[in-house]
């Protein structure tokens, strides 16, 4: 066995939940690490834990598509989509924004900051991905 090979069995062990999703509570614990990196990184491409959030979030895609397929839509889609769901208004929405913030995210004008996904994200019980 290679060098290689041997620490990458060693260290197989304590990475492989961070890279593998095969159960809903493996998805759960996922989205949760998600959520922690989006609190810790944000939009910090200079930080070093960056790229792990970029290859959670390609995982937990990955497992969404497959176990949970959304018709194709973009963020602002899923935002209207969600809130016609839940019968709410601009609103109902404070830990958002402003009804007029709402509506310019609604009609393209704002983009969703990484506070607001993760809010939504929250309050919807979906992965931030979703918005994006």
């Amino acid at each position: 066995m290679s060098l290689l090979t041997k620490d990458v069995r060693m260290s197989w062990g304590v990475i492989r939940p961070l890279f593998s999703i095969r159960n809903e509570s493996e998805y759960d614990r996922a989205i949760e690490r998600l959520n922690a990196l989006i609190d810790e990184v944000g939009t910090d491409e200079e930080n070093p834990l960056y790229e792990l959030l970029d290859t959670l979030g390609i995982v937990i895609h990955t497992y969404e598509e497959k176990n949970h397929p959304i018709p194709d839509s973009n963020g602002v889609e899923m935002l209207h989509f969600l809130m016609e769901e839940h019968q709410l208004g601009l609103a109902d929405l404070p830990d958002i924004g402003t009804s007029e913030m709402i509506l310019a995210i609604l009609n393209g004008q704002e983009e969703l900051t990484v506070k607001q996904l993760k809010s939504l994200s929250k309050r919807f019980q979906v992965s931030p991905a979703i918005f994006i």
